[in-house]
């Protein structure tokens, strides 16, 4: 069967997560939410604008970002590497490995 153009929707389901704040980002948070209503006429609980907060956050943390793009955080594990015997890893010298004395 020929892939479409449009690859597989990634899983949705909602994951709730709860969380306790100290009483400054409490008000921190509330006030965030008022000047939304301010600005867009339209009030939303924090609750409902949490998640877009960290997610805005996480888009904006270059090292994270990059982090990601080169493999070293993810939703899954990289899998342990296991060295073989006899065979070096790229970027390893022979004389690099351990010997017993």
């Amino acid at each position: 069967m020929p892939d479409l153009k449009l690859a597989k929707l990634p899983d949705r389901t909602p994951v709730k997560i709860t969380v306790t704040v100290g009483p400054d980002l409490n008000r921190n948070l509330q006030a965030y939410a008022e000047l939304y209503r301010e600005t867009y006429g339209a009030a939303e609980s924090v609750a409902d604008l949490i998640p877009y907060i960290l997610e805005g956050f996480l888009e904006s943390d270059r090292r994270f970002a990059k982090a990601r793009k080169e493999g070293a955080v993810g939703e899954r594990p990289a899998p342990p590497r296991v060295a073989r015997p006899g065979r070096t890893r790229r970027g390893d010298s022979p004389s690099s490995s351990s010997t017993a004395s």
